[in-house]
């Protein structure tokens, strides 16, 4: 189990048999827990994926909301830190989602910079079904943190 250390910094990874993730040079035990794979993030674009498991639907047996929202917005975050010359990460200022159909299977999310400023970024993303079908679309503000 991981415990905070005086910074409120884990000082353990969530898996002690094996190396955390890295998302696009960062630690993020959060994603690394839900198991979302990077696939790449450069020049303004990102695309990362996930195989739903059981443990993240709703009642309907489908992708939970909250799941499909962390997701876009991590995709969003990585385009815009991709985007950026050289940035420590990048926060996000605000988001709007839209749900259009249910997300099953494997998704994935792509993520692009619509507008690149010198501290803030625009962008949006958009969650993808197995079939290629538009699930979900979200676009957001991020402030680029040096």
């Amino acid at each position: 189990m991981n415990t905070p250390n005086s910074k409120g910094n884990l000082d353990a990874p969530a898996s002690p048999d094996r190396l955390p993730m890295s998302y696009f040079g960062l630690n993020i035990p959060f994603l690394d827990h839900l198991g979302v794979v990077p696939e790449f993030a450069e020049e303004g674009r990102s695309r990362i994926s996930l195989d739903l498991k059981h443990e993240y639907t709703n009642s309907f047996q489908v992708a939970h909301g909250g799941l499909v929202m962390t997701l876009l917005d991590f995709a969003m975050a990585a385009a815009a830190r991709s985007a950026a010359k050289h940035p420590l990460g990048v926060i996000t200022i605000d988001m709007t989602t839209s749900f259009l159909r249910p997300s099953v299977g494997r998704i994935v999310v792509e993520g692009l910079v619509l507008k690149a400023g010198k501290t803030i970024n625009y962008c949006e993303a958009v969650v993808l079904n197995q079939d290629g079908e538009i699930t979900a679309k979200a676009s957001g503000t991020f402030t680029l943190r040096r």
